[in-house]
């Protein structure tokens, strides 16, 4: 800390500033939050640009209004169950730390998760370094924490440099293994379908 960073922390620790310096924190926390929004409304506008075979949306926090924590992508179509692409910041230790994976969408039966397909594709992600458990396919932690001092000093002087770096984790993922989970949500989309169809088979099979 600088002496210039010193003085001001010593005035407005005088009981005569604690006012000023309560007022001037809930402006800065606010001013916080808005290049919060900022970087996922950018992060998100990039990574749309640049896929066409999702829809990419941001994803807002349910307890808070006006406050963004990241964003996921929805294969087209009406999907029940599904393997979500997402990038999302969750507090650890105080702090927001942003991750990434392939999120579950809805409840898979056991079966299902040991289709050979998805457990090739998790084993495959796990040699890759990314962890697993029952709601995430896969996840990863990266090393950006999207409210502390350095991220948003380089999202306020290099907002290009830190967008590309932050979507390219998410559009490597997708490079590498956008057919294998296309081809699996395909199928689990057409999954209940089949159920459906079985289900009147035997219905017809019991009136004869």
């Amino acid at each position: 800390m600088s002496n210039e960073e010193q003085a001001v922390l010593n005035f407005f620790a005088q009981d005569e500033n604690i006012s000023l310096a309560l007022t001037l924190a809930e402006q800065l926390d606010a001013s916080r939050q808005q290049m919060n929004n900022d970087y996922w409304l950018k992060l998100n506008e990039r990574i749309a640009a640049q896929i066409s075979d999702w829809q990419v949306t941001t994803t807002a926090d349910r307890d808070i209004e006006n406050c963004l924590v990241g964003l996921h992508l929805h294969p087209p179509g009406e999907h029940k169950l599904f393997l979500q692409p997402m990038m999302e910041q969750q507090i650890m230790g105080g702090i927001p730390r942003i991750y990434f994976g392939l999120m579950w969408i809805g409840s898979p039966a056991p079966d299902i998760t040991q289709r050979t397909n998805i457990k090739m594709l998790r084993d495959t992600l796990q040699e890759e370094g990314y962890k697993n458990n029952e709601r995430f396919l896969a996840w990863q932690w990266t090393r950006y924490h999207p409210r502390r001092k350095d991220f948003l000093l380089r999202f306020s002087t290099q907002p290009d440099a830190l967008l590309d770096e932050s979507a390219a984790l998410l559009l490597r993922l997708l490079e590498k293994h956008n057919t294998v989970l296309q081809a699996i949500n395909t199928e689990l989309q057409a999954a209940p379908q089949s159920a459906a169809v079985l289900l009147d088979q035997l219905r017809v099979n019991l009136k004869h």
